[in-house]
């Protein structure tokens, strides 16, 4: 088939106008087509960028462009993130607008993931992307992709330093309570509106915390008996006067430091008063013939321990539970505190054991409730702390271990508690205990041999830990008592050990006994909780008083046998009551007055 340039060739050569006229204007198309598209394709770039440059550098009333601002942020923003990242955002957005905050102005636009992003809906501080700046603990705050900033602290969690608080009362007495402790204030609110009753005060779960209102809706009288005072105000009052009488003078002061001293206004409560003292501890009842031993008071050598005021700790107890653990020398302190508050109680009618019992001896717990007040001094039964086991040996034999790595089954109980005292030491003392073989367990291991202290130390971690997680140190305020010393002369307690002649406090130190090395390791370890714990260190103050324990007047009747038998009823471990516990708890009296008056600087103010 011919061509085209073939069909349109003249006969003849010859030529006419309209066939040349077509092949020029084919031939002037194909020559400038390529040409205009090109020329084309260049205005349309050149525009393009042009608008761009205009839009993208020129100031808008609407909110800056993200699209933009990224293109540019990209390859400055690792030569600014040294800088100060609060300033970083701001500074990189203020000139840079939107193109589509001109075409479409009301539309939002978001910020990308990779700069900052909202994690919560109330959040107002955006985080820079790879900060290492800490994140401010309990507040909201804006979460980063791929940021390195610290997480907020859990809740249980203290925020003082590690070691702040604890110091070796050897030389110090502990401050267990942070100068910048933020949580809410100890003191008395006049403002609180909460109402409680009895049987919430029971529940550990419904328990307020301790960092509130400590007074709130009294409306009962505070039970000093003498001189009760009426109404609310009259409760925070008083509970603010005393806060206020002696938190300067006790602050610094050094509370086991000091000498006994002759008070004929002791003691607290008259000797044979209180009823539900444990017969073991009734010793002027059991026939205990010298009465000077519970006139004796504790006086440090810087300052005056505070009387201890019934009613007025009943205020600070208000809606709370305090909660003794420990061994049976916890229980003769727990005994005597719930003696001198009944007694100061308003109606002795409404202060009862919550299972009604009236012997203190063979059950693993015990709480008085003191119905007007909405509180619970409650004990617990665990001499180590840690948990008591048995298992059955190859042989087929039972024998009984302590789990070194697992709290006391009881510690569920008391975890919500407000105030918690805790000890241990006596029962390390004991013949298994000290031998170590076969006895001491972690896991399903049983070591055939541990040395005492050893398993010391690991109890008081298993505790530590146990402290650190179940105890919110914002809520609740933990305490330790020392070892309290005991005076067996001739023996121990199971061999022959008497204490029975004795009537006056040793009054030479030459013959106080060295400090127990179980409680430097109490206190190494205390030195490494995070949790503040208050040791009450009360080892030194006890020495002194070989005159104090029930020695053969832990019965109130002797047969002609036991009399014949001694070393079987001497008892120099425990202390009468009236008498040395007594002390202790005027020293947790002051400890909680000056706790009260260093949160309570935190309120702020109306």
């Amino acid at each position: 088939m011919a061509s085209d340039a073939v069909k349109y060739i003249p006969i003849h050569g010859g030529t006419t106008t309209t066939t040349t006229a077509a092949a020029e204007i084919r031939s002037f198309i194909s020559a400038v087509k390529p040409r205009k598209t090109s020329t084309f394709a260049y205005a349309f770039v050149i525009t393009f960028v042009s608008f761009t440059l205009f839009f993208a550098f020129s100031p808008s009333p609407n909110s800056p462009s993200p699209w933009f601002s990224n293109i540019f942020s990209s390859s400055s923003f690792s030569s600014t993130t040294t800088t100060t990242t609060a300033a970083a955002p701001s500074s990189k957005t203020t000139s840079v607008s939107s193109i589509f905050s001109y075409i479409i102005p009301n539309v939002t636009t978001t910020n990308p993931t990779n700069r900052s992003s909202d994690a919560t809906s109330n959040t107002t501080a955006p985080v820079s992307v790879n900060s290492t700046s800490p994140s401010p603990s309990s507040s909201s705050v804006s979460a980063v992709k791929n940021s390195t900033s610290q997480a907020p602290p859990p809740e249980t969690q203290t925020l003082v330093a590690k070691n702040a608080t604890f110091e070796s009362p050897v030389v110090n007495r502990t401050n267990p309570v942070a100068k910048n402790n933020t949580s809410q204030p100890l003191l008395p609110t006049k403002s609180s509106n909460q109402s409680r009753t009895a049987d919430e005060a029971l529940s550990p779960s419904k328990a307020p915390p301790l960092s509130v209102d400590l007074t709130a809706n009294s409306t009962s009288p505070t039970p000093s008996k003498p001189g009760n005072q009426t109404g609310k105000g009259d409760s925070v009052s008083v509970l603010e006067q005393e806060i206020e009488k002696w938190s300067e003078s006790l602050k610094d002061c050094e509370f086991f430091d000091g000498e006994w001293i002759m008070d004929d206004t002791y003691p607290l409560y008259k000797p044979g008063s209180c009823k539900i003292i444990d017969e073991q501890f009734n010793c002027i009842s059991n026939g205990r013939p010298d009465k000077d031993f519970h006139k004796l008071k504790w006086k440090p050598k810087k300052c005056s321990l505070p009387r201890l005021n019934g009613g007025i700790m009943l205020e600070m107890l208000r809606g709370r539970r305090l909660v003794f653990v420990g061994d049976s020398l916890n229980r003769n302190m727990w005994e005597s505190l719930v003696c001198m508050l009944k007694g100061s109680a308003k109606d002795e009618s409404k202060v009862y054991e919550a299972s009604g019992r009236h012997h203190f001896r063979g059950e693993a717990e015990y709480s008085f409730v003191f119905q007007d007040y909405n509180c619970t001094v409650e004990f617990f039964v665990s001499p180590f702390l840690v948990q008591e086991n048995e298992i059955v040996d190859k042989k087929g034999t039972k024998k009984e271990t302590l789990r070194l790595d697992l709290v006391g089954k009881s510690s569920e109980q008391y975890k919500g508690a407000d105030i918690i005292v805790f000890n241990t030491g006596h029962w390390w003392t004991h013949e298994k205990t000290s031998k170590g073989e076969d006895y001491y367990q972690e896991g399903s291991n049983v070591y055939h041999e541990l040395a005492v202290l050893e398993a010391f130390r690991k109890a008081l971690t298993t505790w530590g830990r146990w402290v650190e997680k179940n105890v919110n140190p914002k809520k609740s305020l933990v305490f330790f008592r020392g070892y309290s010393a005991s005076h067996f002369s001739g023996g121990q307690w199971n061999s022959g050990g008497a204490c029975d002649s004795e009537t006056e406090p040793i009054k030479n130190e030459t013959y106080l006994t060295p400090y127990p090395d179980k409680m430097k390791v109490l206190e190494k370890v205390l030195r490494g909780m995070r949790t503040p714990v208050t040791y009450l260190n009360i080892t030194r103050l006890t020495d002194y008083r070989k005159d104090g324990h029930p020695s053969v007047y832990r019965k109130q009747s002797l047969s002609d046998k036991e009399k014949k038998t001694p070393l079987l009823y001497q008892d120099c471990s425990h202390w009468c009551l009236p008498g040395v516990p007594d002390s202790w708890n005027e020293i947790l009296y002051a400890e909680l007055l000056v706790k009260l008056n260093q949160l309570g600087q935190t309120q702020p103010k109306p």
